[in-house]
């Protein structure tokens, strides 16, 4: 991938509402998980597609399963074990859930109908970790981290960190191996935790924060934050690399997801689309959202690529405001996913207009 990718090459539909967590299987990373606002969860092959029956579309990728049935709100974050056998999602009804890829059913629930061991709130993030992926964690808006093992049949967590003063909006763990855990929090605080030692090293961003991307070596972290601002920091002394942003770029509101990509060369987000970051100064029936690319060293702004509805735009729902006017329809792109941990040829993108959007090489 010699320049950042402008067009999508494919589109990934079915949702019956916004996209809200996206994932690539495990290397070689050939599907794509995502979770949706319409409670399903839904497993695609981007590259095995058909033509679009639209004009001037890039084609669709093929649903291969859905997954219905154990969620009762959004799903909002989905993990793939390392063999590609099982996944984990998490979502607005305060559950965790573990999933069988083949059979398309919850293999359980991780926690109790009982709020004692169970997040009493929506749960915004959840990965694997451990050895062979014994362990699931999870974070939420009560502010705690739980971590289960799901090779026991016990439904109490093992350890549950409650160090933060306000819900917890993102998990990163390194792809080293290393026993280590980071935890990025609304209360603008990103937490380091040693596992094995029992430390836990905290750094003050200063804004809330609604993204972490680890780099490969663990070394370095992209957080995301609620002042227009991503910075990449230094895990050894705290210190902060770069910062990437532009006038333009506006997240202020909303959870948009950031990560590293094109083999760590960029660093990639979503588009909250406030009126004030398009450039729109009256309303307009539909805005498509943007990616935003920056170059990892320089710091400098390198792409903007529009991202399209795609589907039947005609049919999406219309909202009348208070004012009796149709409201503008604004495809936030909110959540995004790179392809091999960022060194794929590949990524993808959802929002609130229920398609996915894959760009780079098929």
């Amino acid at each position: 991938m010699s320049e950042f990718p402008t067009r999508p090459v494919a589109q990934l539909v079915g949702s019956n509402g916004p996209i809200h967590a996206l994932t690539y299987s495990s290397p070689p990373s050939t599907y794509i998980l995502t979770g949706s606002s319409d409670r399903s969860i839904r497993l695609y092959n981007p590259t095995s597609t058909t033509p679009s029956p639209l004009p001037n579309s890039p084609p669709t990728g093929r649903l291969i399963q859905t997954y219905t049935g154990a969620h009762t709100y959004e799903v909002l974050s989905l993990s793939v074990s390392s063999l590609n056998d099982r996944f984990a999602s998490s979502g607005g009804d305060r559950t965790v859930f573990l999933w069988d890829v083949t059979t398309a059913l919850p293999l359980r629930r991780l926690g109790s109908a009982s709020t004692a061991h169970s997040h009493t709130g929506r749960v915004n993030a959840v990965l694997f970790s451990g050895h062979d992926d014994s362990l699931v964690i999870s974070g939420g808006h009560d502010t705690t981290v739980r971590i289960w093992d799901v090779k026991s049949n016990s439904n109490k967590p093992v350890q549950v960190l409650s160090d933060a003063k306000d819900a917890i909006t993102s998990l990163a763990v390194p792809q080293n191996g290393n026993p280590e855990l980071i935890t990025g929090s609304v209360d603008g605080r990103v937490r380091s935790y040693d596992i094995r030692m029992g430390r836990c090293t905290t750094d003050v961003i200063g804004t809330p924060v609604t993204s972490l991307s680890l780099s490969k070596d663990g070394k370095t972290v992209l957080v995301g934050g609620l002042d227009s601002k991503m910075r990449l920091f230094d895990r050894r002394d705290g210190t902060c690399l770069k910062t990437y942003e532009h006038p333009g770029w506006k997240n202020t509101e909303l959870r948009v997801q950031s990560c590293l990509g094109g083999k760590e060369r960029y660093v990639v987000a979503g588009d909250e689309l406030t009126s004030e970051a398009a450039g729109v100064t009256g309303t307009t029936s539909q805005e498509e959202g943007k990616i935003w690319a920056w170059d990892l060293l320089t710091g400098k702004l390198v792409a903007t690529v529009p991202v399209p509805w795609g589907g039947d735009a005609s049919n999406k729902k219309v909202t009348i405001g208070r004012d009796g006017k149709e409201k503008a329809r604004k495809n936030v792109v909110s959540c995004i996913a790179w392809k091999e941990g960022g060194f794929g040829n590949q990524f993808c993108v959802g929002g609130t207009s229920g398609v996915v959007n894959v760009y780079g090489e098929l």
